[in-house]
């Protein structure tokens, strides 16, 4: 065999061996892109997984409820808020809007936003007990992918303005009478009156009773504003109920032998409160005053007190009135609220004893409750902590 055809048949393996392993690279390259293309793809996954989870999360924690649907109306996402604003747990995704939330002013919203971009501060009424106010705020998604809804629940917010409402009139209400009577007297006596010795001392005696009504609710009020601010500093230490407890009987000792209402300590003497003493006498005075006021007539006031545990005793203050209607006991400690307005405003009262009685209590880190039934009398407890 002649060397040329040696190096011939030389060549061709060398171009054989050249064109194997160019192959072989482009198949590893092309493996090595795989892998990478595969990896991205996994990667890519579960950073799509972990951003929908994430997503998911923060919908489900959100305070609003959030609804999506999709253009024929049909919902494509619903988190936990809204579940529980229209209530509904059971998988809803896929369902018609109107069917889960059963409210036509929402899907009456969604219509909308086929002729509006976005309908804002919508409210509407959940008939419930107690009703809810909703508002809504809904936004039509792009290229006609259907429409975001965000509830917020206004009840109390709601509540509360009608609360300062209530509060302001309130307020009015009660600085009115006395300064009118004051006026009223006071321009009786320049008139003339006070050249009559019987007149002069009637409408001055008016005058310092009506004074002294309005300082008290002035003094009230302060000390609310005080106790919603957190600006009341309590002198907590150990101070002995029964001790206390007889204190404030024998301040209360005439109001009470007026009416021939019969006054009893029942609190053990080995008991003591964690409390600051002044603020605990006031919360006491409070509801032993309101006892002999609303109590019967030569009835009696029990006052005691038990251990609850756990760091914890109970006062009580009981007495066998009239008890007070299932549909105002949820609502005494209100401030100006009263059960018989005529009755308490004879009585001299601002109507904000109970309200700051709970203030005080809930200030201690206590708690504050009632027991009542018509014909039978109420007592008030008292939770606080023991020394």
């Amino acid at each position: 065999m002649s060397w040329a055809l040696l190096a011939l048949l030389a060549l061709c393996g060398a171009l054989a061996w050249v064109a194997r392993r160019e192959r072989r690279l482009r198949r590893e390259e092309t493996e090595h892109h795989a892998r990478e293309r595969a990896g991205q793809d996994a990667r890519h996954a579960t950073a799509l997984r972990e951003r929908s989870a994430h997503l998911e999360a923060l919908f489900d924690h959100m305070i609003e409820g959030l609804i999506v649907v999709d253009a024929a109306g049909r919902i494509r996402l619903a988190n936990r808020a809204a579940g529980a604003q229209f209530g509904f747990d059971a998988p809803v995704v896929g369902r018609p809007l109107l069917e889960v939330v059963r409210h036509h002013e929402v899907a009456a919203v969604v219509a909308r936003l086929q002729h509006e971009r976005e309908v804002l501060g919508h409210e509407f009424r959940l008939e419930r007990v107690p009703p809810q106010i909703m508002e809504v705020n809904a936004v039509a998604l792009p290229e006609s992918a259907g429409a975001l809804l965000v509830f917020h629940d206004l009840t109390k917010l709601r509540r509360l303005e009608m609360m300062r409402q209530d509060f302001v009139a309130n307020v009015s209400h009660e600085l009115r009478t006395p300064l009118s009577l004051i006026k009223g007297a006071a321009e009786t006596l320049l008139d003339g009156g006070q050249d009559d010795p019987a007149t002069r001392e009637k409408f001055l005696g008016i005058i310092d009773r009506h004074a002294s009504r309005l300082a008290l609710l002035i003094e009230d009020l302060l000390l609310l504003s005080a106790l919603d601010a957190g600006r009341i500093e309590l002198r907590v230490q150990p101070v002995p109920l029964r001790v206390t407890v007889q204190e404030v009987l024998e301040d209360l000792a005439p109001a009470a032998q007026a009416r021939g209402v019969a006054l009893a300590n029942e609190v053990p003497a080995a008991l003591e409160a964690r409390a600051d003493a002044g603020r605990l006498r006031q919360v006491l005075a409070n509801l032993i005053d309101n006892a002999i006021k609303y109590g019967r007539e030569h009835g009696q006031v029990q006052v005691g007190a038990t251990m609850l545990g756990a760091g914890w005793l109970q006062v009580f203050v009981r007495d066998d009135g009239p008890g007070i209607p299932a549909e105002a006991r949820e609502r005494v400690f209100e401030r100006f609220f009263r059960v018989d307005r005529a009755r308490a405003r004879s009585q001299g009262g601002t109507g904000l004893g109970l309200a700051i009685v709970k203030n005080l209590v809930l200030a201690h880190g206590g708690d504050v409750r009632l027991e009542s039934a018509e014909g039978r009398g109420t007592t008030f407890y008292l939770k606080l902590p023991a020394a």
